[in-house]
């Protein structure tokens, strides 16, 4: 039986691969919902890039909603440098002409929640983590009936990489992580730490590239275009495909390794805010509260990746 899942993102290149490989894996993952949030790009471009990707996937009968258009309590930091000003730079690809639900996601969320059987729905969080937070604030009583939380965000090996210490998105909201990483809900973190191994080198991308399918070249161009940033900043032979990761393990979790451990996440310092503090060695006798992955087979990963794109 497939499992349940709500996407949360904000696209962004790599969001859109996560969401082209999940829409590619109907047996296994029954997309409920795509919910946007205000993070790489503002929300008005996020909800329009979720809707382009669904119909590049040919799945227009997905229903996406829009949710929150900034942190909980902050302003907004965009990621336009890494993206492009549009999230999706690269491929040109129309004008999405399926509908954006009226609902709100956080509404969505909560109601799909409630409605379902408890236990049944994972929340898939590709970016901040403000439409989550919103619902589990709103709505106290749908904490209980999620299955688990995977999502991509965080790091400590691999330190930051919108300040020193924090990843971007949790970098975006540091609060809403906060309620997430304290709700009590099972938690399964995909940090750079793990991200960063999932590099597309020029032969992974030639091999999207030879699918010959509108899917492959997209994603092929999509790679091409938000690689250079990380060449110039990281001297890598590629650029890191982070968000695919939260579906890739849904898919196969055997390709990750991780540890479970206690997360925290700092709200108060400057110099700091947003870091995700990975007790990954256990000093401290705080509660455990989230699996971290720290590893992955990136041959593995990337057979799937383009195994499933090649059937959309």
């Amino acid at each position: 039986m497939a499992q349940r899942i709500i996407i949360d993102t904000d696209p962004g290149q790599d969001d859109a691969v996560a969401i082209l490989l999940a829409l590619a894996s109907p047996e296994e993952l029954e997309v409920l919902g795509i919910t946007a949030v205000a993070g790489n790009v503002p929300l008005a471009l996020t909800e329009r890039n979720a809707r382009i990707v669904c119909e590049l996937a040919g799945r227009p009968d997905i229903k996406v909603f829009a949710g929150c258009d900034k942190p909980l309590s902050r302003a907004l930091v965009t990621a336009e440098h890494v993206h492009g000003s549009t999230g999706l730079d690269g491929p040109v690809l129309p004008a999405p002409t399926m509908p954006l639900q009226s609902r709100n996601g956080v509404d969505f969320i909560i109601d799909t929640l409630r409605q379902e059987p408890e236990g049944t729905v994972t929340l898939c969080p590709l970016g901040p983590l403000t439409n989550i937070a919103a619902a589990f604030q709103r709505a106290p009583d749908i904490v209980g009936r999620v299955k688990q939380i995977v999502l991509m965000g965080g790091a400590y090996f691999e330190v930051g990489n919108i300040t020193p210490a924090a990843e971007f998105n949790i970098y975006v909201d540091p609060e809403a992580a906060d309620i997430v990483f304290h709700s009590g809900v099972p938690l399964t973190v995909m940090p750079l730490d793990v991200t960063h191994k999932a590099l597309v080198t020029k032969p992974r991308n030639d091999a999207f590239r030879a699918l010959g399918t509108p899917v492959g070249e997209a994603v092929a161009e999509m790679t091409d275009f938000f690689e250079r940033f990380d060449r110039d900043k990281y001297g890598w032979d590629g650029a890191p495909l982070h968000d695919p990761c939260v579906t890739a393990w849904l898919l196969a979790p055997d390709l990750f390794t991780g540890r479970f451990i206690n997360v925290e996440i700092e709200t108060v310092s400057e110099l700091t805010r947003g870091m995700t503090v990975a007790d990954w060695w256990g000093v401290t006798d705080r509660p455990k509260n989230a699996t971290y992955i720290g590893d992955l087979d990136s041959d593995g990963f990337f057979a799937l990746l383009t195994d499933r794109l090649a059937r959309l």
